[in-house]
Parts: structure tokens; C-alpha cells; sequence
């Protein structure tokens, strides 16, 4: 049995696949009536990661190590950078 590849999940943690984004290109290709998107609510945006401020690192990382850490997110069920922040606070942790 193969594997359908995932693109991470939906807010009820359905997983996104192929067959999600195609029906949502097509539909997008079809249009929608005027105002229809408008009247959605947006969600409230990014959820905090606790009460001191954040920064945004930028870490290079070789293709085999990013698709081992991608991999683990989507097992998982979450994105690449609670993966890192996990791995990071292990490793400082223990030094």
C-alpha cells in the first residue's frame, strides 16, 4: 500500500492532498459570484507561542535534512518549525 503524499492538514486535521488542492483550484477556476468570499471571517491569525515576543531565524539545513524534519512534522501533525523548536530546546537542554 502506498502512501498519498500530505501538504499538511485542515483546522478539523483532515490531511490536504492532491485530490483537496485540485477541487479547490477547479472551483476557484469556476469563480464566485461577487461578494461571495467577502462576507467569510477570516480566522484570528497566528496563534502565540507564549507571552514574550518572538523573532524569525533563518537556519540552512541540506535537502536530506529538511525532508527528514518535514517528514516528521507531518507524522506528527505539526509544522517544521515546532519540529526544530523541539529538537533545539533537546538540544539545549542537554549541552
Amino acid at each position: 500500500m502506498t502512501s498519498q503524499r500530505t501538504y499538511g492538514r485542515t483546522k478539523s486535521g483532515e490531511p490536504i492532498t492532491e485530490g483537496m488542492i485540485e477541487r479547490f483550484v477547479e472551483e476557484a477556476e469556476r469563480g464566485y459570484e461577487a461578494g461571495q468570499l467577502k462576507g467569510r471571517r477570516r480566522g484570528p491569525g497566528r496563534p502565540p507561542l507564549g507571552d514574550a515576543a518572538k523573532s524569525v531565524e533563518s537556519v540552512r539545513l541540506e535537502p536530506d535534512l529538511r525532508n527528514e524534519v518535514a517528514r516528521r512534522a507531518d507524522a506528527e501533525g505539526v509544522t517544521v518549525s515546532e519540529v526544530i523548536r523541539r529538537a533545539l530546546r533537546e538540544y539545549l537542554k542537554n549541552a
